[in-house]
């Protein structure tokens, strides 16, 4: 009995914080048919989404991932709709190739409307566990942080040309105070999330928009590694490509849950309270 009620409270809680997020694709025509695009992450999960719907639109891509086979899949089927594809299969966390890549960017695209940054590395591991693995913190500084500078700066002069946008994934977990764990993705996180917002001060004047969607839980291959994830309430990667495009569309500086627009505010509060129970905890 206890387990059936728990499922519906679940469900019924799931669908108050994870509403159904559409967008029509007539909708996404308007404003996407004929721009260019940069996408990272984009052969799995959000990023993977927001390319099938962007090239379903009618943009033209250019792609970025480690699995080739499947940018080279995405980027025929938005040839076969008649725009321009691209892609680059790397490893955004090796410098060297990252190098490379961003002089090829700064060489080919000359005009650039949106730069959707998705890729990313979550680590669940406390500090103490990674005395010896320093390369932790490595891997999420150069995918969740570094990688979006070193994009973000080869493509500005693209993105000035077109008065274009950078649209950040971000996690809503970092509008909360820090949790036990975590230290090495909100770390990167929160360093991205802050230089976006400075970004996006300094680089109003050149007409670039830096916007950034504070993400709750969706479910991927990344965010399903983490067993206790997959059995709550999520929002599925199309979803979340809808939440990504609307900010785009919008002039929204953000985007955050209605949830943690009421709660986070009132948990900073708490914070004191909060560590305390953490410090107990651990």
């Amino acid at each position: 009995m206890m387990t059936s009620l728990r499922k519906k409270i679940i469900a019924i809680g799931g669908a108050l914080a994870y509403p159904t997020i559409s967008l029509s694709p007539d909708i996404t025509r308007e404003h996407f048919s004929g721009k260019w695009i940069l996408v990272t992450g984009a052969s799995h999960g959000i990023g993977r989404a927001l390319t099938e719907k962007i090239i379903s639109a009618g943009a033209n891509v250019f792609l970025i991932a480690r699995s080739e086979a499947d940018l080279r899949l995405l980027c025929a089927k938005a040839k076969q709709m008649g725009s321009s594809a691209d892609y680059c299969a790397i490893d955004l966390r090796d410098r060297e190739e990252l190098e490379q890549l961003c002089q090829k960017l700064r060489k080919t695209l000359l005009r650039l409307d949106y730069f959707f940054c998705n890729a990313g590395k979550s680590i669940h591991r406390k500090i103490n566990d990674a005395v010896d693995r320093l390369h932790d913190y490595d891997r999420t500084i150069d995918l969740n942080y570094r990688s979006l500078i070193a994009l973000s700066l080869a493509i500005l002069p693209a993105l000035k040309a077109s008065k274009g946008r950078i649209i950040y994934s971000s996690s809503v977990s970092t509008l909360y105070p820090m949790a036990p764990g975590w230290s090495a993705y909100h770390a990167s996180k929160s360093a991205a999330n802050t230089w976006c917002e400075t970004a996006n001060s300094e680089f109003a004047a050149l007409g670039v928009r830096v916007q950034i969607a504070y993400l709750p839980l969706v479910h991927t291959a990344m965010s399903d590694v983490n067993e206790q994830y997959k059995h709550l309430p999520a929002y599925a990667p199309s979803d979340a490509a809808n939440i990504l495009l609307k900010l785009a569309i919008r002039k929204n500086k953000s985007y955050k849950p209605w949830w943690a627009k009421l709660s986070a505010p009132i948990v900073h509060i708490l914070a004191p309270i909060i560590q305390l129970y953490y410090k107990r905890m651990t």
